[in-house]
C-alpha cells in the first residue's frame, strides 16, 4: 500500500529509486484517503492540466475504501498509539488487507505491525 507522500513525491518526479516504477506501472494499491489527499493538494487547486493529469494518474489505482473491518482497526491504532486519523485509516487498510506499506513517514506507522519500505527521493 503506497502513502500519499510517496505518490506525490513520484508524481513531482522528486523519487530516485527505480522501484517505485515497477509498482506504479499497471496498478498500485491505495487507502481512499490516499486519494482524497492526493486530489485535494493545494497545488492541484488552480492548474487545471495537472489536476486532469493527477485525476488520470489515480485513476490506475486500486483504492480500498474505508469499510467497519478497516474501521475498526483505525480505531485500535488511534487508541493505542495516538496516531492521526488518516494515517491510522491507511495504516489499518494496510493491516487488514495484509500489505506492506511504502512510505517515507516512517513515525507515522512504525508503531503498527507492518513492514514499511522506504524510497531514496532527491
Amino acid at each position: 500500500m503506497i502513502d500519499t507522500n510517496i505518490i506525490i513525491y513520484y508524481f513531482n518526479g522528486i523519487i530516485e529509486d527505480e522501484v517505485i516504477h515497477s509498482i506504479i506501472q499497471d496498478s498500485f494499491n491505495i487507502s481512499i484517503i490516499t486519494k482524497i489527499e492526493f486530489l485535494s493538494w493545494q497545488k492541484l487547486l488552480n492548474d487545471e492540466g495537472l489536476r486532469k493529469k493527477a485525476t488520470s494518474f489515480i485513476s490506475n489505482a486500486t483504492i480500498y475504501d474505508l469499510d467497519e473491518i478497516v474501521a475498526n482497526q483505525t480505531i485500535i491504532n488511534r487508541q493505542k498509539y495516538k496516531i492521526k486519523t488518516p494515517d491510522a485509516i491507511i495504516g489499518a487498510t494496510a493491516l487488514v488487507h495484509g500489505f506492506e506499506i511504502l512510505t517515507n513517514n516512517v513515525d507515522d506507522f512504525k508503531n503498527l505491525d507492518l513492514k514499511i519500505t522506504t524510497l531514496n527521493i532527491r
